[in-house]
């Protein structure tokens, strides 16, 4: 592609706008296209830890998660942390069945040169976090680099950053048609508005729709069913300072006067007849046992979202060979890898150059 051609960006959220972004630094002609508004789905709906600790299942998604967290703190130096970037670490504690595991984790960590601690419970407590529930002398494990971002506020930066730039947007209206030309290059995208644009790439970086997206070029995305449910409780003042792993519950500030509130373990209850408010309660009792003073906080917000999640677990980025101007950025963990994923795909977009750091996450692994 040369810069003055024009790429279609489906999906705002954090990778796309990520992608967007990078491309309208490096001289395109961007157009977001979203079915809502920017960052207000699954990136606003995310636990939004930039970490790469829990991510060792693989050597190169470990490093490329690695990398990217040193792109969010480049994009904080270049666009200013503002209110989105809170880079105050991470603690995770188990209970004394699980506490094996973690241990080895901090090993292979360690040995990879990953920076992580090992406290005593009353040393975080002191040091860190007083208001936690955790015993004395259970070990507690500190990554000093992780952080957690505000997703949505990123997003509408990044996005207005961009439309500054020159960038043009289409919101609440969804691609229901991307048509090729004779030699099968992309050639427009019709919308649900009932517009049509001529664009000489997409892409489709549609998250939990991806593939919807890729199934109008004939391609076949296998995604997975990962659904998760997040919640939001008010409490004021924010009783803890930084993301938190703790038995059962994950917890982070998410605001000055609220906190999110996940779990793996209340995901596996929503396909049972649980309702999200009930799951929603869980949460939040689970939530009291590792820092009491959130017994008083007020549920505020539950949400069930499908995670964008590739059949095998990885990131699908790059070019479709099949398609002439189709390329996907399509990730679980966008939070981490957006900024890493959006300047590694805008540079290949623009100059075909492929970075070896994307080898393992080529769409080419998913025949169709």
């Amino acid at each position: 592609m040369t810069e003055s051609e024009r790429v279609a960006v489906i999906g705002v959220g954090i990778v796309g706008a990520c992608v967007g972004w990078n491309l309208v630094r490096l001289g395109a002609k961007v157009v977001f296209i979203d079915a809502g508004q920017p960052g207000a789905g699954v990136t606003n709906w995310s636990f939004s830890w930039v970490n790469a600790s829990n991510k060792t299942v693989r050597r190169s998604y470990f490093d490329l998660n690695v990398a990217g967290m040193a792109a969010h703190r480049a994009l904080a130096r270049d666009i200013g942390a503002d209110s989105w970037w809170h880079p105050s670490g991470h603690l995770r504690w188990a209970d004394p069945a699980a506490q094996a595991k973690v241990l080895q984790s901090v090993e292979v960590l360690a040995a990879w040169g990953y920076r992580v601690e090992v406290h005593t419970g009353a040393e975080v407590r002191r040091r860190l976090e007083p208001a936690l529930a955790v015993p004395d002398s259970a070990p507690v494990v500190f990554y000093p680099d992780e952080a957690w971002v505000h997703g949505r506020r990123l997003v509408a930066r990044l996005t207005s950053e961009a439309v500054g730039r020159g960038a043009e947007h289409r919101f609440d209206t969804a691609v229901c048609d991307i048509s090729t030309r004779a030699d099968g290059s992309i050639r427009s995208v019709a919308l649900t508005d009932g517009s049509r644009l001529d664009v000489d790439a997409v892409v489709n970086a549609a998250g939990p729709d991806a593939r919807h997206v890729a199934a109008l070029v004939a391609r076949q995305l296998p995604m997975r069913r990962e659904p998760g449910v997040l919640t939001r409780v008010d409490c004021a003042p924010v009783p803890v300072h930084r993301a938190l792993h703790a038995p059962d519950i994950e917890i982070r500030p998410d605001t000055d006067a609220s906190v999110v509130l996940h779990s793996r373990d209340t995901d596996a209850l929503i396909d049972t007849d649980a309702d999200p408010a009930e799951l929603a309660r869980q949460l939040h009792a689970s939530a009291r046992r590792a820092v009491p003073a959130l017994g008083t906080a007020r549920i505020a917000q539950t949400r069930v979202v499908n995670r964008p999640v590739p059949a095998d677990g990885f990131p699908s980025v790059g070019a479709w060979p099949s398609v002439p101007g189709y390329y996907e950025a399509v990730s679980h963990s966008g939070i981490t890898l957006g900024p890493v994923i959006g300047r590694l795909l805008a540079t290949e977009i623009l100059s075909g150059e492929r970075d070896a750091m994307l080898a393992d996450f080529r769409p080419q692994r998913f025949a169709s």
